[in-house]
């Protein structure tokens, strides 16, 4: 018996007769989708929810679907995208796959073509994060600086000003990884717990509490402070950094 899972696509489309067709026809190809009819729907989804593709009309009712993958990519999300369009406009379908987009579908298209790029945009997904260790940080990853130490994805090492390399662990990393991503702003718990540990991690759990005390133990051996990365009491985290003038 194939215990493969069945791959689920949000189908985020204003027009609910196509929407519904769509589904059936994913359903047939033996795939579960979940039908979105506004931007904000499929936000609210993906807080709590994983998707492994979402097939997007670039117009929704509530915004555009430039938009919406913006805000998703800002907020940690990397779900592949397939843009949807009746406008057969060469510029936007430029913008759609310069912002990230895996494929962009101009309508009307048929059914098997649809399926065929679903499916490649898939065995894509699946390929592109074979060298990641966290949700969000991968051994090829370039080195960076986090609060006066090089930390080195590839050896997962950091190297500290004293000289000194000590090897950390992925989950380390991961964390490294993301405030480095997002500097300067506020971060909740979730965010974090959501990029290193996966959509479907226990957000109550206290991991990550206790990584966040090795990495403060692991620069202090080191006479390194993290006064830039601090507990924002209730919410989360914020990693300030200064901005060169």
């Amino acid at each position: 018996m194939n215990q493969t899972p069945k791959p689920l696509i949000i189908i985020a489309e204003d027009d609910k007769d196509l929407a519904m067709l769509i589904a059936t026809q994913l359903e047939v190809a033996g795939m579960l989708s979940q039908i979105c009819h506004e931007a904000s729907h499929v936000e609210r989804f993906l807080k709590n929810n994983f998707a492994n593709l979402i097939l997007l009309d670039v117009h929704l009712p509530d915004d555009t679907g430039f938009n919406l993958m913006s805000d998703l990519r800002n907020s940690g999300n990397t779900t592949p995208v397939i843009f949807l369009t009746g406008e057969n406009d060469e510029v936007k379908k430029v913008k759609a796959l310069e912002m990230g987009g895996d494929d962009y579908i101009t309508k009307p298209f048929g059914f098997p073509e649809l399926i065929a790029r679903i499916n490649a945009v898939l065995r894509r997904a699946e390929t592109t994060n074979d060298g990641n260790i966290t949700q969000n940080a991968s051994i090829t990853d370039k080195p960076f600086e986090f609060c006066g130490a090089e930390v080195n994805p590839q050896r997962l090492e950091v190297t500290f000003p004293d000289g000194a390399t000590e090897s950390i662990g992925r989950k380390e990393l991961g964390i490294f990884a993301y405030l480095a991503d997002h500097p300067n702003a506020v971060l909740t718990r979730k965010n974090l717990i959501h990029s290193v540990w996966g959509i479907h991690a226990d957000v109550r759990s206290r991991s990550l509490d206790q990584y966040i005390v090795k990495i403060r133990e692991l620069y202090k051996r080191h006479d390194l402070t993290l006064d830039s990365f601090r507990t924002v009491h209730g919410v989360g985290y914020i990693y300030d950094v200064k901005v060169p003038e």
